[in-house]
């Protein structure tokens, strides 16, 4: 069974297992805007909660995006970089940045559920 967890920086991160898939919420690419390009970390590359991870760049701005935990990076989403309307089209699905293997389950608590996210956006506007 998943969890889907929030962070204040608007990142999600979907995890079964001791494996999460990383993205930007609904919310972070509205703010951005149409977004034109996306670097992905390495494969194997070594993430840190809170740490830069990705760049993405919209016709607005160049956004870093955020690891939600520690870990290793196991997968990347090629798709985006290919195409990256697919993160303003579907955010919390196929626009998925990357997959990373938890080093530390427990940076888990820091993080909102849907509900406590919904909450905090809510108070943004």
């Amino acid at each position: 069974m998943s969890q889907l967890y929030f962070t204040t920086e608007h990142e999600w991160i979907n995890v079964e297992g001791n494996e999460g898939t990383v993205g930007i919420t609904d919310y972070a690419q509205h703010a951005l805007g149409d977004i034109v390009f996306v670097e992905l970390p390495q494969s194997g590359t070594k993430v840190t909660k809170g740490g830069d991870a990705a760049v993405v760049e919209s016709v607005k701005a160049a956004s870093d995006v955020y690891s939600p935990v520690s870990g290793d990076v196991t997968a990347l989403n090629d798709a985006i970089v290919e195409t990256p309307a697919l993160v303003n089209e579907a955010p919390e699905a196929a626009g998925w940045f990357f997959k990373v293997t938890l080093s530390d389950p427990a940076e888990l608590e820091g993080l909102m559920d849907r509900a406590a996210y919904d909450e905090y956006v809510a108070g943004l506007e």
